[in-house]
């Protein structure tokens, strides 16, 4: 079988591309779900606070500025398909080369510190960046970035709970960490819920699942009917939009699932601001 050959000049500048789109154009889904939400909330304040992110989101769009001031750490989903020649560069590499140069050219705040404890001093290029790989069939290249901010991703959340705990140990985990983060995240968030593999793998499930659009359930109808159950009772917290009261906390909960060991069930809780960016590319 012959391999399909992907210059490199050309997936660093589509991926630096990916970077000004994804900070400026809230995606569709979730355009409409703030709006219908604006349109449903009772609370005087949150539905200004509503109203007023959809008008933020359109002068983004319109004027090309971002959404928000923080664009995140620059976070990649990729998929290379088997037949793509990878002899000719590193995907690490082409990835953090696209980043810095996606988000110095559009002028897009850089917001990564060199190192945890020893060197906070900004990295000037917001990379190296964070990236998930899965090799697939085929021989396209297809990445999804998700800048992610750093209010929202501080108060996300891990529990290894045991088997017994069931759903209602799940939901009260759930809903302890929106309580707990109130207005910190930017609410109305997306709830990424990963359950089951192990320590590392239910974080990644969490975040995997806020890639999915706004109103897909789980093709599981058990899990479909969860998250419904969840968000139902998220939105009943009364946190509402901004943490300033209002029956919008939330306008998704999304779950992602994978087999877990018996005497485990790690859970995992990954929220996303209002702010819900994310954009994809296929080469």
């Amino acid at each position: 079988m012959s391999m399909r050959i992907i210059p490199r000049e050309v997936i660093v500048e589509k991926v630096a591309d990916l970077c000004f789109k994804a900070a400026v154009d809230l995606p569709d889904d979730v355009y409409r779900a703030i709006k219908r939400a604006g349109e449903r909330e009772e609370s005087p304040i949150g539905k200004s606070i509503l109203v007023n992110l959809v008008k933020n989101a359109d002068i983004a769009r319109q004027e090309r500025v971002p959404i928000c001031q923080d664009t995140g750490v620059a976070v990649y989903f990729v998929e290379i398909g088997t037949s793509v020649d990878m002899s000719q560069w590193d995907i690490y590499e082409v990835l953090e080369e696209a980043t810095t140069l996606g988000y110095t050219r559009g002028y897009l705040r850089l917001s990564v510190a060199r190192d945890p404890l020893e060197d906070r001093s900004n990295s000037k290029t917001n990379g190296p960046p964070v990236v998930h790989l899965k090799l697939v069939p085929g021989d396209k290249l297809k990445i999804t970035l998700a800048p992610k901010g750093g209010g929202s991703e501080n108060m996300s959340a891990l529990a290894m709970l045991k088997p017994l705990a069931g759903k209602e140990g799940v939901i009260n985990f759930v809903i302890d960490t929106v309580r707990k983060a109130g207005g910190n995240p930017c609410p109305p968030c997306i709830i990424g819920l990963g359950l089951g593999g192990n320590f590392e793998m239910a974080p990644f499930l969490a975040k995997k699942a806020l890639l999915r659009e706004v109103g897909e359930r789980h093709p599981n109808p058990y899990y479909a009917q969860f998250e419904t159950e969840i968000l139902e009772k998220v939105n009943a917290s009364g946190i509402g939009p901004g943490g300033l009261g209002g029956s919008t906390t939330a306008l998704d909960v999304h779950i992602e699932t994978y087999p877990c060991h018996i005497a485990s069930l790690p859970a995992a809780v990954n929220l996303n601001c209002h702010a819900a960016r994310h954009a994809s590319i296929e080469i």
